[in-house]
């Protein structure tokens, strides 16, 4: 009785050899090969959905918050530069004030509008 240890066909390793068409009839062979149209394979659980759907609305609520701190932080570099140039417009004016009047008035005329201001805001 022979033994046949060597070659089997079901021991031989099955590898996956891809599948070689030839060429396409329309001599596109660019395009990529089209697959069956399957109406349900994008369908997802509920659970999935409504977990991907908080995920996306926490992600969001985030980028709110960000958007709105660098907006805050614009906002108040905007402000520091305003209060800078009134500062600088209103020096330079009681400067010119003070070329022509003495300074005691020119003092006497800052201290009046600053109690005006006051009382209008």
């Amino acid at each position: 009785m022979p033994t046949m240890l060597a070659s089997t066909p079901a021991a031989a390793p099955s590898a996956k050899i891809p599948q070689t068409t030839g060429m396409r009839k329309n001599g596109k062979q660019w395009h990529d090969t089209k697959k069956a149209f399957r109406p349900t394979a994008g369908q997802t659980s509920y659970e999935k959905r409504a977990a991907k759907q908080s995920q996306e609305a926490e992600v969001r609520k985030l980028e709110k918050e960000m958007k709105a701190e660098k907006e805050e932080e614009r906002q108040r570099k905007v402000q520091a530069i305003k209060d800078k140039r009134a500062a600088k417009e209103e020096k330079e004016r009681y400067a010119k004030m003070a070329e022509k009047m003495h300074a005691k008035r020119v003092d006497r005329l800052r201290r009046r509008e600053k109690r005006n201001k006051m009382l209008k805001s």
